[in-house]
């Protein structure tokens, strides 16, 4: 899937010097026309948000400071975790034989439940997850959630927010971590990101991806 960049002409030069960004079938310009409240405020989350030193030198966790931090700002602005599930019921019904006197149908019902993933945010159409340094499979479940929800009319475009590699493991060094900590080759970033993005792992669902780089710290 050929990606594009609408966000060249949707952010403000400030945030573009801050973030890096990816995205499909124009994500960033179908949020702000379809969308606008919300994609606002992603982007006063964004531009609120600052890289603390403590975000790479002291162990995340199941949730990592730094997503419990960007996670606590969407709830106060009525976001919520969200998860479809898809229930499917159906009926066999085995018709009357007059022959041997049968006068009614006899019917079964079936019902299978099938429960989703969790995204982190949910608010109207839009969805927003938080990949900070968690296991890469995340970005699966995260894009198969999406694609499910776009594919039954629930959702318009998401948005993962997650990080850069190299300029972060540098910074982290300069902070005096050890850089091995933050991440492996199996945890989320930006990277394991675009080659699912590439690959329409989303489907039809237009994705933002946003990358929070060592430019987001202030020392």
């Amino acid at each position: 899937m050929e990606l594009t960049r609408s966000y060249e002409r949707v952010f403000d030069s400030q945030l573009r010097q801050r973030y890096d960004f990816l995205e499909t079938r124009n994500a960033a310009a179908l949020l702000q026309a379809i969308a606008p409240d919300e994609f606002a405020e992603v982007v006063s989350v964004l531009s609120r948000f600052e890289l603390l030193a403590s975000d790479l030198t002291q162990p995340g966790g199941n949730k990592s400071q730094l997503a419990s931090r960007l996670d606590l700002e969407f709830r106060e602005m009525g976001w919520r975790e969200g998860r479809h599930d898809l229930r499917i019921t159906s009926t066999v019904r085995l018709m009357p034989y007059s022959a041997a006197s049968e006068r009614t149908p006899i019917e079964t019902l079936h019902e299978g439940v099938s429960v989703g993933y969790k995204v982190d945010n949910l608010k109207g159409r839009v969805a927003v997850d938080v990949e900070w340094n968690a296991k890469d499979g995340n970005l699966d479940r995260d894009l198969g959630a999406y694609r499910t929800l776009y594919d039954e009319a629930l959702l318009d475009g998401a948005v993962i927010i997650t990080r850069s590699t190299d300029d972060l493991r540098a910074l982290a060094s300069q902070l005096g971590a050890d850089a091995k900590k933050l991440g492996t080759t199996t945890t989320t970033n930006i990277v394991k990101l675009r080659d699912r993005l590439a690959r329409g792992a989303a489907g039809g669902c237009p994705v933002l991806a946003v990358a929070i780089t060592a430019r987001c710290f202030e020392a």
